[in-house]
């Protein structure tokens, strides 16, 4: 870093190609080199459905991809060895027939980005609006000029619906124009030339998507006629079914003539205009898309006709207004605001644009790691959404939360399942699943990290006291609670000291903590201490339905066959639940045995090596204090009233010189504890690494999608970190730790109805009701009680923006604030080419 630059002044990106723009991200030349990375950041998606930002021609590509979340296929996971209750099925998202591609050819010569003369290009995707929209002149080879604009747009009102237009205009001389739109079935990103994608086959990086080697989607239906282009298909394994249908017109005043063609894996629409020199061709394409767990195709072919119809009816310009107005109120719930900080700015508002495109229309199903933008992860559901996406939504789209909550109360049953396969009681929730089933097939880091239990309930508590949403937690959220909690009180056992239950410990052995470095340890400290808080809320949720819902609660006793010594079972083993601590070193131990390894020394480990998941067989990092991700430090933020502020302090100086933050979510909770405990520039380098994840590829994997739990960890690390906002039972308080550079910060969010708009500054942070039918909220500034009236702004002064710690932290952990412990243990990196160290 530049010593006289603040961090958040050194840009991350070509400010040539990406110009600054605070509500627009803006592509103003085009380059072939990083089209995975492009595909990626101008996708277009509404949580259900997700173009990747393919241009229209087709060609050239990284990756085709066209999403529908939850459209899966199924395959046997084959184990070298067999053991009982792996994962047998895998499930992979399935690449959907693609509707985006429109070519075009002007005296038969085909635009082809690659390789044509550009004299103007830009390529725009609106933040405000919604659409993705592209415009060029094109010099062909007879040196005609060709001006082509083109917007894109997947509704976030209507969820099935998508919709491109294709303005042509020749802007010197005549020419024949031909536009062929198409609907492509690609298989894993293959193209219509069967050209492999670029995304597929990378060597063993765990987090890309599987290829698939045999046929993926069986076609049911197809047929083209002047109307309307209908394909319809199954799936060979999990007999999915799809239906996608595509709606033409055409506007202008030349003369024209169409074609239509339909094969079982392609159909178009062909327009073949007599093109005048000044008079537009304009091509509006509509696209819906209906799938389902088995319904026929042909009852999906009739949704879609209802789609295209409703779309008829009220015009294709009457979507684009509900776009624009939905991102309106989209904003004024979740716009957060860094004034003077434009490139911040810019960066913000696109990751938050990202959530809204991962989970507007989900409904009641859950949120991919990539959202609907690419393969990554196979389309899968982790944990990451209960602890990254959830506060976002919680606290400014408390609807979409309470679907993502839903959808867990409705994965229940083969949860259930699958802590019968492990010898449980209660529920064991996926680590990663599409279809509620396991689908890790190395249970080590995968399988063993029961605390996404304990995440789940952490999302459904705070989103219950933040909305106010008791009927949720009466009528569903409770069975969550109880079944959960049942695990946590069977998996566990008491280790005593010579007397009762109550004079001994409860330990918790063989579970994966966040951290994927350190697998298959006995008493990992986040596991627990998350467990704690999930056996506690459902001790407190269940005595409360008791005593303000009895009839309520006899369902739940009769519906869950809960005993009645099961809620005491839960608060005494909450009590007793064993925090590893080691007072030596004062510090918190990531697992019982973690203080015992050898230290991986990470400045010396070279960068070519690097994630080390890639470089190193799991047993030789095993073997080491190393880290994924944070573990401990995000246990502090989590149940951050569990920790004293010196643990803190001890605890994030330990742990940070030794993670390693191949994890995109590390540096969430690393910004936010440090800028805590008073590592305030390292807080707003952590920030700036979240921020800029995807949009300048600092993990090397954006090809695969948007990182959207990242994307959630941008707006954590500015309210939990800059604006110190805690949620502790309810009770809403604040101690910022706004960077010097900032002139201010604000940013809404809803509690129980109301929007309260925050602004920080470097002398108060400000409080105003800005919508809802609350006549005051109750909040705390660093202590104190404040009441915030409707019609007023409140402001409280601030001294400070908390303490700062002047030593800088050095290339091993400190040990109790003082010393590196290099005189305690040495440190390495082990050689991946067997020379020795």
């Amino acid at each position: 870093m530049t010593a006289d630059l603040p961090l958040d002044a050194i840009d991350m990106l070509d400010r040539t190609r990406f110009p600054v723009d605070e509500w627009k991200l803006i592509e103003s030349w085009y380059n072939p080199n990083d089209l995975g990375i492009t595909e990626t950041v101008f996708s277009v998606g509404n949580g259900y459905l997700g173009m990747r930002g393919n241009v229209e021609e087709g060609r050239e590509t990284h990756a085709h991809g066209t999403f529908i979340n939850g459209f899966h296929e199924t395959w046997p996971i084959r184990h070298a060895e067999e053991a009982f209750g792996f994962a047998r099925v895998g499930q992979t998202i399935v690449n959907v027939p693609d509707a985006k591609t429109i070519k075009l050819y002007v005296d038969d010569e085909p635009l082809l980005l690659s390789v044509a003369d550009l004299e103007t290009y830009s390529r725009t995707i609106d933040f405000a609006d919604g659409v993705l929209t592209r415009e060029l002149i094109w010099r062909t080879p007879s040196g005609k000029r060709v001006q082509v604009r083109s917007r894109r747009m997947v509704s976030l009102t209507q969820r099935h619906l998508a919709i491109m237009t294709f303005e042509v205009t020749m802007l010197t001389g005549d020419a024949p124009v031909a536009i062929s739109s198409q609907v492509l079935n690609r298989q894993d990103g293959r193209d219509e030339y069967y050209v492999r994608s670029a995304a597929m086959g990378e060597g063993v990086d765990p987090r890309k998507a599987s290829d698939f080697t045999e046929r993926v989607l069986e076609p049911q239906e197809h047929s083209a006629d002047p109307e309307r282009i209908i394909l319809g298909y199954r799936t060979a394994s999990s007999k999915m079914t799809l239906a996608v249908a595509v709606d033409h017109t055409i506007d202008t005043e030349n003369a024209y003539e169409e074609i239509d063609r339909a094969e079982p894996d392609r159909a178009k629409k062909i327009y073949r205009v007599a093109a005048r020199e000044g008079v537009p061709i304009t091509v509006t394409k509509v696209v819906t898309y209906h799938t389902s767990r088995g319904v026929p195709v042909r009852e999906l072919v009739d949704r879609c006709d209802r789609t295209l119809k409703r779309l008829r009816d009220h015009g294709v310009e009457s979507a684009f207004i509900e776009q624009r107005a939905w991102l309106d109120r989209y904003w004024a719930d979740s716009d957060v605001e860094t004034p003077g900080r434009p490139a911040v700015q810019q960066a913000i508002r696109w990751n938050l644009f990202q959530l809204a495109q991962a989970s507007a229309r989900v409904g009641q199903g859950g949120v991919p790691a990539k959202g609907v933008t690419g393969s990554g992860y196979e389309g899968h559901f982790f944990w990451d959404t209960e602890i990254y996406v959830m506060p976002f939504l919680t606290y400014t789209s408390p609807s979409a939360a309470r679907g993502l909550m839903r959808f867990r109360y409705q994965m229940l049953p083969t949860a259930r399942q699958r802590a019968r396969d492990l010898a449980q009681r209660g529920a064991l929730y996926p680590w990663r699943t599409i279809n509620g089933e396991e689908a890790s097939a190395y249970y080590a880091a995968g399988t063993a990290q029961y605390h996404i239990d304990a995440d789940i309930t952490y999302a459904l508590v705070k989103y219950v006291r933040a909305t106010g949403d008791v009927d949720f937690m009466i009528n569903e959220g409770i069975d969550v609670l109880v079944e959960t909690s049942r695990m946590w009180a069977d998996l566990g056992f008491w280790l005593h000291n010579g007397g009762s239950n109550g004079d001994g410990q409860y330990h918790i052995h063989g579970v994966t903590g966040p951290d994927e470095y350190t697998t298959v340890v006995n008493n990992n400290l986040f596991t627990n201490v998350m467990a704690r808080a999930n056996l506690r809320d459902a001790a407190y949720w269940s005595r409360y339905i008791a005593e303000h819902a009895p009839e309520a609660y006899q369902r739940m006793v009769n519906r869950l066959d809960l005993l009645p010594d099961e809620v005491d079972e839960w608060a005494r083993i909450a009590e007793g639940i064993h925090i590893p601590y080691d007072a030596r070193l004062k510090v918190h131990p990531q697992d019982q045995h973690f203080l015992e390894r050898e230290v991986w020394d990470l400045a010396a480990t070279p960068d070519e090596q690097h994630p080390l998941l890639l470089h190193y067989h799991p047993l030789v990092i095993y073997r080491f204090q190393v880290l994924k991700q944070a573990d401990v430090v995000a246990a502090l933020f989590l149940q951050n009233e569990e920790f004293t502020a010196e643990e803190k302090l001890a605890d994030f100086e330990y742990y940070d010189p030794i993670t390693t933050g191949d994890s995109s979510l590390s540096a969430v909770v690393q910004s936010i504890i440090a800028g805590e405990v008073g590592y305030l520039d390292m807080a707003l380098k952590y920030f700036l690494s979240t921020l800029f994840v995807d949009l300048a590829d600092l993990h090397g994997n954006a090809s695969d999608g948007v990182h959207v739990a990242a994307a959630g960890g941008v707006w954590n690390a500015l309210v939990n970190g800059f604006g110190g906002m805690r949620d502790n039972g309810g009770a809403i308080s604040f101690d910022p730790r706004l960077p010097a550079e900032w002139e201010s910060l604000t940013w809404r969010m809803r509690l129980r109805g109301s929007r309260l708009t925050v602004t920080l500054t470097a002398d108060g942070i400000a409080f105003e009701i800005t919508d809802g039918d609350a006549e005051s909220v109750d909040v705390v500034v660093r202590g104190e009680p404040v009441t915030v009236l409707r019609g007023a702004r409140t402001t409280v002064p601030l001294a400070h923006q908390g303490h700062q710690v002047e030593r800088k932290l050095g290339r091993l952990p400190v040990i109790a604030h003082t010393d590196e412990h290099e005189m305690l243990y040495t440190a390495g990196v082990p050689d991946p080419y067997g020379h020795g160290r």
